[in-house]
């Protein structure tokens, strides 16, 4: 059989520049290049040339060095997080929700610049017990006195009084302090420290002494401080009544002393003790429904 050409090789095939075959051309085709591989390879399809999969730029879908498909799941689903997370954070800005204060807890009351008007006098009233006329105009001169301020942290009010007896006798030297004061604290719980405040008088080293006795009804917790009788020629007590409600403090103070020539009969501890809690339950109620004013 005769085949036509001068062929040196028996399977009539030139020999090739390169192992894998020719490229395909492109429709415009570019410059032939001294080197083969460093041209831009052209588009591909699913697979690139040469039957090998065609290699992706870094950071696009199936690049090497967890930048591909894989790796960006993963980053859209952390960046997703963190888009959520910023504005639950903005939320809970907002809305104090990463305040480190607490929330005051002032079990309902409420600020009054006159505490003296909320003040019950009832039991003192009802023990023969007046206000002592004032001794002149100014207000240093006023009885009662009333004060208050109001804080960042606290909003304080105050009133004192001096109680005479009714148709008290002239002679001797008598005199009864009745002070009041309430706090509302709006930046710290009162609460783990106001037992140990009242019970702290037991410690104290003095020649009278105090008692200490827990107050059952009123508020969240309550004390009464009285102090021990010294047995001297003079009459005269000192009596605390404490109460937490909340994070609202109220103490009453009661103090008075009567000479040993005075003739007029004062009220004992314990008379004191029980009008001190009679007035601060009516006037805790008072100031629950207290508005600033």
């Amino acid at each position: 059989m005769s085949i036509s050409g001068d062929q040196n090789n028996p399977y009539g095939q030139p020999p090739q520049p390169h192992p894998y075959g020719q490229v395909p051309a492109p429709q415009n085709p570019v410059p032939t290049q001294q080197n083969p591989y460093a041209q831009q390879p052209p588009p591909q399809g699913p697979a690139g040339g040469y039957g090998y999969p065609a290699a992706a730029p870094l950071g696009a879908p199936g690049a090497p060095n967890g930048t591909g498909r894989g790796m960006s799941g993963w980053l859209w689903a952390i960046g997703g997080a963190a888009a959520a997370s910023a504005v639950w954070g903005s939320l809970l800005f907002a809305t104090g929700g990463f305040s480190s204060e607490p929330s005051p807890d002032l079990a309902g009351y409420g600020y009054t610049s006159d505490l003296c008007a909320d003040t019950s006098m009832t039991p003192f009233e009802n023990a023969d017990l007046k206000a002592k006329a004032s001794t002149g105009t100014a207000s240093k001169d006023a009885n009662p006195q009333h004060s208050g301020a109001q804080q960042a942290s606290l909003d304080i009010m105050w009133c004192n009084t001096s109680l005479e007896k009714k148709n008290a006798s002239s002679s001797g030297y008598s005199s009864i302090w009745l002070s009041n004061t309430a706090t509302l604290h709006k930046k710290t719980d009162p609460g783990p420290e106001f037992a140990d405040s009242y019970r702290s008088y037991e410690k104290q080293e003095a020649s009278t002494g105090y008692r200490v006795e827990a107050v059952p009804g009123l508020g969240d917790e309550a004390f009464l401080v009285t102090r021990k009788d010294d047995g001297g020629t003079s009459s005269s007590s000192y009596v605390i009544l404490g109460i937490r409600d909340g994070w609202m403090t109220y103490q009453s103070t009661w103090s008075n002393y009567a000479s040993s020539s005075s003739s007029t009969k004062q009220p004992t501890a314990d008379e004191a003790a029980t009008m001190l809690k009679t007035s601060a339950t009516e006037t805790l109620k008072r100031l629950q429904n207290s508005r600033s004013r």
